[in-house]
């Protein structure tokens, strides 16, 4: 991907980083799976190297770097340990997302350090009620992933209309102290994310903190006054739907890399050698072909995002539409790939300590995540191009 364009030292320099780290994830991931959590020790390496400032402001000690970077960077990590680069993904987002918020919030959580992170989880079950200088929210939260390494959280719920807005998604900020993780992550794939329940009882969250999550307007993102980099222009749920799919790029590649280290030295019962099985080679040559396609269409789409936003152009409902659309539909094929790949590993892929069979687990896990629905989300681009509204809200 070098090639695709021209990346600053400091891209470079962040995407070696990520790279070194990589022997370390793999040689760490049964036990971030047997955990439910990814150690500890990686985290605190990861904030040591910067990468989780690669999307934060740099008037508040981040890089502020080309998105494309940022998502280079988690398909990177996530060819040791897909767990680990999704919460990375999910995790080094926010930066991006508080950078929107008021000035205010952005002083709240980075004044406490600037490697200060932050959890979240979207679905909207506040209960919310508006009060003097701010709301009052309760609720229970799912799939909160990375959530015990972090000291805030953002949370979902449906802003109630007033005067001058309709009712709509917000993004609530809350710190450690106001919310208590309910463990409960015993999953088929990505155990190590820890993506446990956050719980909520009749907090108070000041107007400061909280955001109308896909409006993209500057009075509904006020933080881009002074964090003016074009970067923080693009709409949300084009970055937020990548945060949770692009991890599975890098894990088929992980997947390709272990299987053709295997394939290569693979002598079955019988006497025959998996290298030379005509099965085999296509299946890796197609699960090639598959990570280098879906890496040229997403930096394809962000480069056109950039170019809008740098325009101080919105992109319009079809772009948005197909872009999210592709997004959800990269943890389907990357699953299909993967098990082609398993498949061709006959009896000896199934054990539990193949590395091949947990980026499987880990797959078929992500496909679940709401945002990589790709019916759903193929059927609202589908609509909009036979001349019906577009269903999605969000987009």
């Amino acid at each position: 991907m070098t090639g695709m364009r021209d990346k600053t030292p400091v891209e470079l320099e962040l995407i070696d980083r990520a790279r070194s780290l990589v022997p370390r994830l793999k040689a760490r991931a049964a036990k971030a799976e047997r955990d439910f959590k990814v150690p500890v020790e990686t985290v605190m390496e990861m904030q040591a190297l910067g990468l989780f400032r690669v999307l934060q402001p740099k008037a508040f000690g981040g890089h502020e770097v080309d998105p494309r970077t940022f998502f280079e960077i988690q398909m990177t990590l996530a060819e040791g340990c897909m767990s680990t680069a999704w919460i990375y993904g999910v995790i080094g987002v926010h930066p991006w997302q508080l950078a929107r918020y008021p000035v205010e919030a952005q002083r709240d959580v980075w004044e406490q350090g600037s490697d200060t992170l932050i959890s979240s989880t979207y679905m909207p079950v506040a209960k919310v009620t508006p009060v003097e200088g701010g709301y009052r929210i309760s609720g229970r939260w799912g799939f909160s992933s990375g959530s015990e390494h972090c000291s805030w959280c953002f949370l979902g719920g449906i802003l109630p209309a007033d005067a001058d807005m309709p009712a709509e998604h917000g993004t609530f900020l809350l710190p450690r102290s106001d919310y208590r993780i309910e463990h409960n992550w015993e999953v088929l794939g990505l155990r190590g994310t820890g993506s446990h329940d956050i719980v909520v009882e009749d907090v108070f969250v000041p107007a400061h903190r909280v955001q109308r999550t896909n409006n993209s307007t500057l009075e509904a993102t006020p933080g881009r006054r002074l964090n003016t980099s074009p970067i923080y222009a693009i709409p949300f749920a084009q970055v937020f739907a990548r945060a949770v799919s692009t991890a599975a790029i890098g894990a088929l590649q992980g997947a390709i890399n272990e299987y053709c280290a295997s394939a290569a030295q693979h002598v079955g019962k019988h006497g025959a050698r998996t290298a030379e099985d005509p099965m085999a080679q296509i299946a890796v040559a197609d699960a090639l072909n598959t990570v280098d396609s879906l890496k040229l269409v997403l930096m394809r789409n962000y480069a056109q995002l950039l170019a809008l936003a740098e325009a101080g152009e919105y992109p319009d409902v079809e772009m948005r539409l197909q872009y999210r659309y592709q997004s959800s539909y990269v943890t389907n094929i990357c699953a299909e790939k993967v098990s082609e790949l398993l498949r061709n590993m006959a009896a000896s892929g199934l054990y539990d300590s193949n590395p091949v069979a947990r980026i499987f687990r880990d797959l078929h896990q992500a496909r679940g995540h709401i945002a990589n629905n790709y019916m759903a989300y193929g059927r609202s681009y589908g609509a909009v191009q036979l001349g019906l509204p577009n269903p999605d809200p969000f987009v």
